[in-house]
């Protein structure tokens, strides 16, 4: 599919919030009660209490996506999967792939928390793993199950496939990257890339980004953006945006990043080290 005419620049006066949440001395006791619960491990406060934040570019509405990110169900991560809806709806990052290290859980987990607030219709949630082959790491999206580690990159392309699944080709081309696919391999199963992260917001340059972005217009793959998230205040830091729709299927997915623009924030790895940290420690008081 060709891509879409792009989409006009940010107009600050088309950004609004949409509130979900009642009057504001409920919504004020509701705020005291999530800093207690946050700290006490209580579940959440409900849907009806988020802010909702809806933006539209030329009187389109926009969404952001980010098919990169993990939660607690992976090894090196604590955020919470009840606390992540809230998150999207607050930055507008409408669809995110949940890829945990070798786990295909979280996603499943995380779109029932979404079916059981209500939030289905504004938030979608593809089931992914960020999978340790023997020469680097790749994401399958749209997986019904867990991908085993150690596969080679070509044995885990055929399991994605096997799911009916899409290959992503992620952490650009970053030499500093401990567990990048390595370029052989790369080369190797080229033909099987779906899609291609073009911006991810901890590589160690954002040169990188460029050279990612450079391969995969070679190519004419689709461009995406992830985050890389190990704390829920990542979640939404690099994204595509595009005109908003839920995605529930491959195709839907494609169509979107071809109707999208690939941006971010992007991160010293030295600093990000610290700012999760601070993130972590203060994610104990504060949600």
């Amino acid at each position: 599919m060709p891509p879409g005419p792009p989409l006009p620049p940010p107009n600050p006066q088309e950004e609004r919030e949409i509130p979900l949440r009642r009057a504001w001395p409920v919504a004020l006791v509701h705020a005291v009660q999530d800093r207690v619960g946050g700290a006490l491990g209580w579940a959440p406060r409900p849907a009806a209490t988020m802010q909702n934040n809806i933006v539209w570019r030329g009187g389109v509405q926009v969404m952001r996506v980010d098919l990169h990110m993990h939660t607690e169900v992976s090894h090196d991560c604590r955020t919470p999967l009840r606390d992540i809806p809230g998150w999207m709806l607050r930055t507008n990052t409408r669809v995110i792939a949940v890829t945990d290290h070798d786990q295909q859980r979280g996603g499943p987990e995380l779109q029932s928390i979404i079916r059981d607030q209500g939030l289905d219709d504004r938030l979608s949630v593809i089931p992914g793993e960020e999978v340790t082959t023997s020469e680097g790491e790749l994401i399958g999206l749209f997986l019904q199950e867990r991908i085993p580690p150690k596969l080679t990159p070509e044995e885990t392309v055929r399991e994605i496939r096997a799911q009916g699944g899409l290959v992503l080709l992620q952490h650009g081309f970053d030499p500093l990257k401990r567990y990048r696919l390595r370029p052989e391999a790369t080369e190797r199963i080229a033909a099987d890339i779906d899609i291609v992260e073009t911006f991810n917001s901890r590589l160690s340059r954002h040169r990188w980004n460029r050279a990612a972005a450079e391969w995969a217009r070679a190519r004419g793959l689709p461009m995406s953006a992830g985050s890389d998230a190990h704390t829920l205040r990542d979640i939404g830091e690099a994204w595509v945006e595009t005109p908003f729709r839920t995605i529930s299927t491959p195709d839907q997915l494609i169509a979107a990043l071809r109707e999208g623009v690939v941006a971010g924030r992007w991160t010293h790895p030295a600093y990000a080290f610290g700012q999760k940290q601070w993130r972590n420690f203060n994610s104990q008081f504060r949600r």
